[in-house]
């Protein structure tokens, strides 16, 4: 038997339930893979809270983490049993001692990049990458506006933007968190609660405002990343840690200076097993290079896995935080 972490029913971190389920062989095209390490992500409290809709109740949880290759399913190629694997796509289920998912989703790991690095750097760096090089490609001497900087993807993309040599302004919820983006990378920090996020990006930026804002946020911060983007600028909605925005009037745009928003996913970007490679093999030669420093800022046993999200919900969490089966 496997130990897995599940949720019968939509609700809070208390939905979740530890129980036993079966190991069995992975269908055609699959592989089983031992879990060393689970990502413990923003996006797992959506399906959890119904936000997002899973396929079906009960249902697993995660997408993201690193262990060994124990199993291969009919016609997978590329992959042996006991190769060092990691992966940030594909169905839930990744909080378990083991996961079964298309071969596609995975990528070989590195000797030099341990299983708790890759589970807590694999979704957020993922999603970094298509950030700054995809989505908008980010070019030396941009200044943009990064909300949650001190958060998992806010971490990695203070050193990012720092590597390219972009001016990040990091918007943070205390002075310590101020503190770690700053020296993350962050160009400028903005402390949104003793701070005008608008007025103080207006001062840094001499009035002309970011180019592209991107905000994970969502609901509280949609109004205040709109009034920071400077005319045919670019805003990335990428999460909705304090809910999902909604009723967006498209003449706001149009108001506030013909500006572009865009809605993207992980999955939308890294949708080939071939872009996902690519992917991640640049956000490896980051991290390989020194210039992406992986730090697990906290470890819970995947028993623990309600508390953990309890506290990524109230913010308590700096970093990435991983579960250990």
């Amino acid at each position: 038997m496997s130990q897995r972490i599940q949720f019968s029913q939509h609700g809070g971190p208390e939905v979740l339930e530890q129980v036993d389920v079966p190991v069995v062989a992975p269908a055609a095209g699959e592989v089983r893979v031992r879990n060393h390490a689970i990502g413990l992500n923003f996006i797992d409290t959506y399906y959890r809270s119904g936000l997002y809709v899973p396929p079906s109740l009960p249902s697993g949880l995660g997408t993201e983490g690193a262990g060994v290759v124990e199993a291969l399913g009919e016609g997978v190629e590329g992959l042996a049993v006991g190769d060092r694997v990691a992966y940030a796509t594909g169905p839930l289920g990744a909080y378990g001692e083991h996961h079964y998912l298309p071969a596609r989703h995975l990528v070989k790991l590195p000797d030099a990049i341990s299983f708790e690095q890759a589970a807590a750097v694999m979704l957020k760096g993922l999603t970094t990458q298509y950030l700054l090089r995809q989505v908008h490609d980010l070019q030396a001497g941009e200044t943009v506006l990064f909300h949650a900087a001190a958060g998992g993807v806010g971490s990695i993309a203070c050193q990012w933007a720092k590597a390219i040599g972009a001016r990040l302004i990091g918007v943070v919820g205390s002075a310590e968190k101020a503190e770690r983006a700053k020296a993350l990378g962050a160009w400028a920090t903005i402390d949104r609660n003793r701070e005008d996020v608008v007025q103080r990006v207006r001062e840094l930026t001499d009035g002309k405002k970011c180019p592209v804002v991107y905000d994970s946020v969502g609901k509280n911060s949609w109004e205040i990343s709109l009034d920071c983007v400077a005319p045919r600028g670019l805003l990335v909605s990428f999460g909705n840690a304090s809910g999902a925005v909604t009723g967006v009037n498209l003449g706001v745009l149009a108001q506030k200076g013909s500006l572009f928003v865009t809605r993207p996913t992980l999955a939308g970007y890294a949708d080939t097993a071939e872009r996902l490679r690519a992917m991640a093999d640049e956000l490896f030669a980051m991290i390989a290079s020194g210039k992406i420093e992986v730090e697990v800022g906290q470890r819970y046993p995947l028993a623990e896995a309600a508390e953990a999200q309890r506290q990524l919900a109230a913010g308590n969490t700096t970093g990435s935080t991983v579960l250990l089966p």
